[in-house]
């Protein structure tokens, strides 16, 4: 009886795995066939892998779309993981009566649709667009600054200095360490599973954002990715061929980002809700 069972979560786990990775596979099936083969449902490799990508390269700038992408999401992973992580761990290691409203008048903030803030955003950097263009609508920084930190990233690394040994703390005030240098000499090497598992929850959104950077990035020499595959997409008589090919492309920096800090995310993860 035990080894049927056995058998039948082999089974069931096989069935639920084929069909999580068969779109990947597709995707990169996709890649090395005609517009004409993938819209008949071919699943077999074919041998245009490299006729779609030169005519990706002729048909759309790509390189000045993934140096944009590139851009945005390491400078707003970066500010993410500083911001946020000061916040969380002062939210948890530092006690006031208002903390604990604040904080949760910031979950609170988790239930507001991002569509519902787009318009009051949009204006908001159309006034700054005035005083400062550098950093007003279609420009790279509009793009960055509403992603800088998220009220669940700052929660995460709260729920995690949970866990953080508070002894440790107390040793590196004695030993005459200022707040900041307790948090970046303790701190932040202590938590390096957390910063890990949060670098890559950053970087795929950033990476893969699509609404706001659609709304506020209206030069084309401006666009990412995401905005490349849609205008490709959109066009009269789209070649899923090429379209296929720059997805594969867009997926492989945060495919390779996670499964170079995979061990550390599953780490980050379990840590945030022990």
């Amino acid at each position: 009886m035990h080894n049927i069972k056995r058998i039948f979560i082999y089974i069931t786990l096989s069935i639920l795995t084929i069909i999580s990775i068969f779109p990947f596979i597709w995707m990169i099936v996709s890649a090395t066939n005609k517009s004409v083969d993938v819209t008949n449902g071919r699943l077999l490799p074919g041998t245009h892998l490299l006729e779609n990508f030169q005519n990706l390269l002729s048909t759309v700038d790509l390189v000045p779309a993934l140096i944009n992408s590139v851009i945005i999401s390491i400078t707003t992973t970066i500010l993410s993981l500083i911001i946020a992580s000061l916040a969380g761990f002062g939210f948890e290691i530092y006690r006031s009566k208002s903390k604990d409203i604040i904080f949760n008048i910031l979950l609170l903030s988790m239930m507001i649709p991002f569509a519902a803030l787009m318009v009051p955003l949009f204006r908001m950097f159309g006034t700054i667009s005035q005083f400062a263009p550098g950093i007003g609508i279609d420009t790279l920084t509009s793009a960055m600054l509403p992603s800088i930190t998220t009220a669940f990233l700052i929660f995460f690394f709260r729920q995690n200095t949970k866990m953080f040994p508070k002894e440790l703390l107390e040793a590196g005030r004695i030993d005459g360490l200022t707040e900041l240098g307790v948090f970046f000499r303790i701190y932040v090497p202590t938590m390096k599973t957390t910063y890990a598992a949060a670098a890559i929850i950053t970087f795929m959104a950033s990476w893969n954002n699509y609404l706001w950077p659609l709304v506020v990035l209206q030069s084309p020499e401006n666009h990412t990715i995401p905005l490349l595959i849609s205008n490709l997409g959109s066009s009269a008589a789209p070649d899923f061929g090429i379209i296929m090919t720059s997805i594969v492309i867009a997926t492989l920096p945060t495919a390779l980002l996670f499964f170079l800090l995979q061990r550390h995310f599953v780490a980050g993860m379990m840590g945030s809700v022990k």
